[in-house]
């Protein structure tokens, strides 16, 4: 295959275009949860990952886990954890089986906003999918985006 085969062209422009659907995506939610909670996309979804572990065996998650999950590296993960840790949205403990392992658990009030934001996460969501389903380029993508049936 050389720079100019077809086949790795049509790779370039699915990639261009799965780029973009994501950026819209992303800026129009971070908009809203910014103007609306004083939260940023990745101070949301770390909240929404961390609500989500359990008691339990495997119900907590280490912070490799969890920068993988909020798709950061583990030193920005680090670093987001401690700056919702300040805002009283987070705390930290240690592993009372490894006193080597450090979790972090969603505060009261971290769950309460997380529950006012989650509405308008989910609504920026809905109106930057339909905004894009009008972009020629982006409606087969947001086409696949509504049919996927994911497991959080």
């Amino acid at each position: 295959m050389t720079a100019t085969d077809p086949a790795l062209t049509a790779l370039a422009q699915g990639w261009c275009a799965l780029s973009a659907l994501h950026g819209r995506i992303e800026a129009h939610i971070e908009r809203a949860l910014q103007a609306k909670h004083d939260l940023s996309v990745r101070e949301y979804s770390l909240l929404d990952v961390l609500s989500r572990q359990h008691a339990g065996e495997g119900g907590h998650l280490q912070m490799k886990q969890v920068a993988d999950a909020v798709v950061l590296s583990q030193s920005a993960t680090t670093r987001l954890v401690s700056r919702l840790e300040d805002r009283g949205l987070l705390e930290r403990y240690l592993c009372p089986t490894d006193r080597r392992g450090i979790y972090t658990n969603v505060t009261e009030a971290g769950l309460r906003l997380l529950d006012e934001a989650r509405p308008t996460n989910d609504a920026a969501l809905r109106e930057a999918l339909d905004d894009a389903a009008r972009i020629p380029e982006l409606a087969p993508l947001v086409r696949v985006v509504e049919s996927l049936s994911v497991p959080a």
